[in-house]
């Protein structure tokens, strides 16, 4: 094989048809409807969630005072993937049906990236699971030291950040929401 002098821009993809993709089904998840938390009937399936915070929390005010007329700023954003979603298995789950849930990542990154939630860019951790046995090394997350309470938090002997520290990034956070 010849070498080849690496040309990075020969490796970045690029597609306004798929810019034009994300930004549909943008636009189709802002115009779904909201429900209140936990909901009148269980709901099942796959897909991209925001949590819009209307609450009571101080520390969380401002997010309410935003959302009390329309809700259009989530205090996280998340997805619900198919069963086998990460080995590329089938799923028979009824949103984001077929090819469509191949977008789940890509919606829920580009909602992110778009709202800017608390939960996802400030106070990390609000989504995570029991990382499970021979894994507690690692840090509590940033949400789980100002959330306490969650148990298996509790075992994370990593260092992590101080509740003061994660409580002045939250208010850097709070004071720029809604002034873009």
């Amino acid at each position: 094989m010849k070498h080849l002098t690496f040309d990075r821009n020969e490796h970045i993809y690029t597609s306004t048809a798929f810019a034009e993709l994300v930004k549909d089904a943008v636009r189709f998840f802002n115009g779904t409807p909201v429900h209140t938390l936990p909901p009148p009937e269980a709901f099942g399936g796959t897909g991209v969630y925001a949590i819009y915070y209307t609450g009571q929390h101080p520390a969380y005010k401002k997010y309410a005072e935003l959302n009390r007329l329309a809700y259009n700023f989530p205090i996280y954003v998340g997805k619900a993937v198919p069963k086998g979603w990460r080995q590329a298995r089938l799923s028979d789950d009824v949103l984001f049906e077929g090819e469509a849930s191949d977008m789940i990542g890509t919606i829920e990154a580009a909602l992110i990236k778009l709202n800017m939630p608390l939960w996802n860019t400030v106070v990390d951790g609000f989504g995570n699971h029991d990382p499970g046995k021979g894994r507690y090394e690692q840090a509590k997350s940033d949400w789980d030291v100002i959330h306490p309470g969650r148990a298996w938090a509790e075992k994370c002997k990593g260092t992590h950040s101080g509740a003061v520290a994660i409580v002045a990034r939250v208010d850097a956070h709070l004071n720029q929401l809604g002034s873009q």
